[in-house]
């Protein structure tokens, strides 16, 4: 079973950093291809960043590419989101999700954490 919770989300000005993580207190000791997503208020979930199940392959939105890294740390089951040089659009709350392998879309949700941006 995998049971995603993510942490770090907090009020943060425009230009800081943040960094998210994700922890998977399951029983399984299986790694999965892993992502990050977001939702603003009156938005649609959307994407952000991706990563393979052995770290080595990332993907990025547009819109987060050069200010945001996805990494992680299979050994103690961490997922992490790097966010710096924030701003105001990016104020939503941030979701880890894992995909089952040979999966088409993402199996697992945490239940979010809200990072917001003053200007």
């Amino acid at each position: 079973q995998v049971t995603l919770v993510e942490s770090g989300g907090r009020l943060v000005q425009a230009g800081g950093s943040l960094r998210l993580s994700c922890t998977d207190s399951g029983r399984t000791s299986t790694t999965y291809p892993m992502g990050w997503f977001r939702q603003a208020p009156g938005k649609e979930r959307e994407f952000v960043a991706a990563i393979s199940s052995g770290g080595g392959i990332t993907d990025y939105a547009d819109s987060v590419k050069g200010r945001f890294t996805i990494s992680r740390d299979n050994f103690v089951k961490m997922v992490y989101l790097q966010m710096n040089n924030l701003k105001s659009e990016d104020t939503a709350v941030y979701y880890c999700a894992a995909r089952l392998m040979g999966s088409s879309d993402y199996d697992y949700w945490g239940q979010g954490t809200q990072v917001t941006v003053s200007s």
